[in-house]
């Protein structure tokens, strides 16, 4: 199973296989932009693991941008194909600027702006784009407020771009399975 041209949003739970799969679809492409939402946690030595696991499977010919302004790259004339890796980070750092874990006044305008940018951006790019994200709907519910408002808003943006994109995956114990 593989990928077509245009848009896809590939979901799955941790350790899934959704990266690797995302990453497979651009076998043989020279220039691809991969997009990195999460920052450098030089405090955090797994998180470090794990990214230097995920550049280390890239080709070397593929460009990695760093960076939570997903609208500017998908605006871009850049012919390259873009994998966006991952909107579940994304979604942490944008409701942590937005001030959502304080409860801070304006928060969810401030969220909502984002989202909207992101799904409109998806929906008018001409760039052949896969976005990966976390699926957490089919879990337990989380025991912490945070934990719920987290899970919530990642199943709204989730499903706001699924409605964007043209194909839809999942992934489980390694195996795609196209949704729509």
């Amino acid at each position: 199973m593989s990928h077509g041209p245009g848009t896809a949003l590939v979901l799955g739970g941790a350790r899934s296989g959704k990266s690797s799969w995302a990453e497979r679809q651009f076998d043989g492409a020279a220039d691809v932009e991969y997009v990195a939402t999460s920052e450098s946690r030089a405090d955090d030595p797994e998180w470090v693991e794990r990214v230097a696991l995920h550049r280390a499977r890239r080709p070397a010919s593929w460009r990695t941008t760093e960076t939570v302004d997903l609208p500017a790259v998908l605006a871009s004339d850049d012919p390259a194909p873009v994998l966006i890796d991952c909107l579940a980070v994304w979604l942490d750092r944008i409701l942590m600027s937005a001030g959502a874990w304080d409860d801070a006044p304006g928060w969810r305008d401030a969220v909502e702006t984002a989202v909207a940018g992101l799904v409109d951006a998806v929906g008018s790019t001409r760039r052949d784009v896969i976005l990966v994200s976390n699926e957490v709907g089919s879990g337990v519910v989380p025991a912490t407020a945070s934990g719920r408002l987290y899970r919530d808003e990642l199943g709204r943006l989730n499903a706001r771009v699924a409605a964007a994109v043209d194909e839809v995956w999942l992934c489980t114990a390694g195996i795609p399975q196209r949704l729509s």
